[in-house]
């Protein structure tokens, strides 16, 4: 028993090497789940009378394999996809972190404009970066805003800011080459641009609009976007917003546009270059035949409305004239920051400026110069005329705006010649001097100096009424220096006068420059009786919902700066260059007129300023290169185009006596010109009662010794 405990075996796991083939641990197919099911199988297929028959291995790995390639595939499908999902977010996130940040984005303001408009309320101008105001949806037809939808954007009212049906649409029509090239960005991914981006056309751009489109639909109402659009998109020509557009190509509020031409509007913004309808009309009118098409398919408009738009094509307006009446916009925006500071919104100025004069002064002034420059070597002017209390009426800077933006009125200083003279002989007025004191006409010397007379004639003694209509240079030179030309210098600054001037000699002939518009401001006091005036052109200045920023206070301007005798006795003389002197061909019947003609020396510049009692209008002619005229003088060119212009300007007005002339009887019994039904002149009593100069006097060169010395 005990060896039999002895030769007991431990169950061990080792096989013998021999009989290692012989074992098999493989299920049979009892052994496996529905065991019998498989066995009957099993025995259908066999062919052996029942033995099981055991497909191929290699079948089996085959279909494994088969399916693990297409699960890799799938697999490497699913990976893929998600890099490229965190590819593109990353891309998006980068050039995301490049703009500011969404919570403090807001849309930019809109550079103000500056509505500059007539003193009878219609527009002159607009100024301001984008050349026109702000408008709103509502004030615009309806068929405005759907038209820009029909050709830019279609769903625009159907898409959350991008639109793939769109961009697919555009893509297949470009590959197509089918209806054109089209681009895939919405109205609101072209707002975007317009708003926060440059206009380079590169993929990260694209990538920046598309995510400020979505923060643009997500805080503003799809009518409030197109509003924006419509008031921020270009159209070309400096018109930025279809207000702008609307006045530079048609010369008309875009409230008022015809459906032809809400249709080259909106057409135009593809290629405001090539499509502008001012240059290329052809283009623009087949670009708005397909906007008409696009409205009349998606149901904007009626099938009669197509009709009528397609058989009615626009036109767009030609400027009329040189374009003048921005020479007095630009004088305008010169003086605005004067009144209202800063410009934050839209803003109307209303002016002084009326449209009739200013047509006039631009049209006569052109005429002329059309007629006659060629002839004359003349090829500039400058044209100003105001009220006698300074309100400025008409502005014209130069011949032709477009050619040149120059304003020769209010900036060019030129040489006034003879205009300067009604100074001197106003200082002398105001030192005891009348229009009958009698001096020599006769050669004159100072210190190598010896100015002569413009016929080179002398006319020996002569009164100095007659000497200031024939614009003798002798006598105004002499009393230039018998009153001194200092008091000449304090003369013409206290009327106006602001340029600098020199106190010698030739100031009398008019050496020292000044401006148009300075001499006949300095002109106007002796048109409204002696006060003087500082030029203005703005009346009021309000915001484009009625608030008042700026209203012109009347007041006395400068004050009293010529005593009323002393205009009596100006306007006399200068009444006189009307009649005998050189500004004979300016006379207007029916009204009384007094003024001065103005010559340099070498006919390098003529002027005519003149006035009646309620208008003064002054006029230069030369060239901006300083090139001599051949022989224009004040007494032919500049007062023609100044006789031309009053003519219109008083047309239909009741004649104004001039300031001192009613105290003044003409020196015979023939009414002053153009006073001859003045109840004023029309009784002996009334004749009797009125001022009369005294007669000629001679003064002999001891007394002016004198007076001058001891101001006797």
């Amino acid at each position: 028993m005990a060896n039999g405990r002895d030769r007991r075996r431990e169950p061990v796991f080792d096989t013998p090497a021999a009989d290692a083939g012989a074992l098999d641990f493989s299920l049979s197919p009892e052994d496996r789940a529905g065991g019998n099911m498989g066995r009957r199988r099993s025995s259908r297929g066999s062919g052996d009378g029942g033995s099981p028959r055991r497909s191929p291995p290699s079948r089996g790995r085959k279909r494994k394999q088969g399916r693990s390639f297409l699960g890799k595939l799938i697999y490497a499908g699913v990976v893929l996809g998600l890099w490229g999902v965190i590819a593109v977010g990353g891309v998006v996130a980068y050039y995301a972190s490049q703009l500011p940040p969404i919570d403090q984005l807001t849309v930019p303001k809109r550079p103000p404009n500056i509505a500059i408009l007539a003193s009878d309320g219609t527009l002159l101008a607009n100024r301001g970066e984008t050349g026109g105001r702000t408008v709103t949806l509502k004030e615009l037809p309806p068929y405005l805003p759907r038209a820009f939808v029909a050709i830019e954007d279609r769903r625009f009212y159907d898409h959350f800011g991008i639109d793939p049906i769109g961009i697919a649409r555009a893509v297949y029509r470009n590959l197509s080459n089918s209806g054109g090239l089209q681009g895939g960005s919405t109205l609101t991914q072209q707002l975007a641009k317009n708003l926060f981006l440059t206009q380079e056309r590169t993929a990260s751009r694209k990538i920046q609009e598309a995510i400020l489109a979505l923060w643009l639909e997500r805080n503003y109402t799809k009518d409030q976007i197109l509003e924006l659009y419509l008031n921020r998109v270009y159209f070309g020509a400096g018109a930025y917003g279809v207000e702008a557009a609307a006045q530079r190509y048609y010369g008309k509020s875009a409230r008022s546009v015809s459906l032809s031409e809400a249709a080259v509007l909106a057409g135009l913004v593809q290629s405001p270059s090539r499509l502008a309808p001012n240059r290329n009309p052809e283009r623009a009118q087949a670009r708005a035949e397909l906007v008409i098409a696009a409205m009349n398919e998606l149901g904007f408009i009626t099938p009669g409305m197509t009709k009528t738009a397609l058989g009615d094509p626009a036109e767009a307006v030609r400027p009329k004239g040189a374009g003048s009446v921005n020479y007095a916009a630009d004088y305008v925006m010169d003086v605005l920051d004067d009144f209202v500071g800063t410009i934050e919104s839209d803003i109307v100025v209303t002016t002084t400026l009326e449209p009739k004069m200013q047509a006039a002064a631009e049209l006569v002034l052109v005429e002329e110069l059309n007629a006659k420059g060629e002839k004359f070597n003349v090829s500039q002017g400058a044209f100003v005329a105001m009220q006698p209390d300074g309100a400025l009426k008409a502005l014209v800077g130069g011949r032709n705006y477009e050619a040149s933006q120059f304003n020769r009125a209010t900036v060019a200083r030129r040489q006034p010649g003879s205009a300067f003279k009604p100074f001197v002989y106003l200082a002398a007025m105001e030192r005891g001097y009348t229009p009958n004191m009698v001096m020599e006409d006769a050669p004159v010397a100072y210190k190598g100096w010896a100015p002569k007379n413009y016929d080179r004639k002398y006319r020996g003694a002569i009164t100095l009424r007659d000497s200031l209509a024939l614009s003798l240079n002798t006598i105004a030179v002499k009393l230039n220096m018998e009153v001194g030309p200092k008091a000449v210098v304090q003369t013409a600054q206290r009327l106006g006068i602001s340029s600098p001037l020199q106190a010698n000699g030739s100031l009398a002939l008019g050496t020292s420059e000044v401006t148009p518009l300075e001499l006949v401001s300095a002109y106007a006091a002796f048109a409204n009786g002696g006060i003087g005036v500082i030029p203005y052109v703005i009346e009021q200045v309000k915001t484009t919902d009625g608030q008042v920023i700026y209203r012109r206070q009347h007041t006395g301007g400068l004050g009293r700066v010529i005593d009323p005798s002393a205009v009596a006795m100006m306007n006399e003389m200068m009444h006189n260059v009307f009649v005998i002197g050189t500004g004979q061909k300016a006379q207007i019947p029916g009204w009384p007129m007094a003024g001065k003609t103005g010559t340099t020396d070498d006919y390098k510049d003529a002027w005519f300023v003149g006035f009646t009692g309620n208008l003064v209008a002054g006029v230069w002619l030369g060239n901006d290169d300083g090139t001599l005229t051949k022989r224009v003088t004040g007494g032919n060119l500049p007062t023609e185009v100044w006789r031309n212009f009053m003519a219109v300007a008083l047309k239909d007005k009741q004649p104004v006596p001039l300031p001192g002339l009613d105290r003044l009887r003409p020196p015979s019994d023939v009414p002053v010109a153009g006073m001859e039904n003045d109840p004023r002149y029309a009784s002996a009593d009334a004749r009797e009662s009125a001022w009369i100069p005294p007669q000629p006097q001679r003064r002999s060169r001891e007394k002016n010794f004198l007076e001058r010395l001891f101001g006797l």
